[in-house]
């Protein structure tokens, strides 16, 4: 089981490291790239670090083994208080299918109980199988929103939703 740890400053730059190896291995699971990212600065990282732990937002990285193999981050909408995203969701390859993703997904779940959530939202790209198969078995379904994504115009987002209060 992986230990999960909340982004904040003092393990910004595994997050980082973290971060860019999931733009490289999932490309088409994040709306931004390998190459934005790499044009950040120590800075910029850090003020990442910063806005995930805020109150609005929560960032985590799963940890096994003192390898780090997953993250997630989840935040309130900015319109709907009520309502929260989960995003940034990521696994590692070699930890798929052993149980980090459900746990990092129902450690946003708590976070969104601790903060009076009624809903849980979250975009992914129609060619995640894997991904859409884990979130229906976690309590999300297709709310029935699409969008483009905006990498490659022959794939949608996906919309779903779990409602919070049951």
């Amino acid at each position: 089981m992986a230990v999960l740890e909340r982004i904040s400053r003092s393990n910004i730059w595994t997050f980082k490291k973290l971060r860019l190896r999931a733009l490289r291995d999932s490309p088409m699971a994040f709306a931004s790239t390998y190459h934005q990212e790499c044009q950040l600065r120590d800075l910029d990282w850090l003020v990442r670090a910063d806005q995930l732990d805020d109150g609005r937002s929560i960032g985590l990285i799963a940890v096994e083994s003192d390898v780090a193999c997953g993250m997630v981050r989840g935040a309130t909408d900015d319109v709907d208080a009520t309502v929260g995203w989960v995003e940034s969701m990521w696994v590692a390859p070699t930890h798929r299918k052993v149980g980090v993703g459900g746990q990092l997904i129902l450690a946003i779940v708590e976070w969104a109980h601790t903060r009076n959530l009624r809903m849980l939202k979250l975009e992914v790209t129609s060619n995640n199988q894997r991904a859409i198969r884990l979130y229906e078995r976690l309590g999300f379904s297709p709310t029935g929103k699409t969008a483009p994504y905006p990498h490659d115009s022959t794939l949608t987002e996906n919309e779903m939703s779990r409602d919070l209060l049951v």
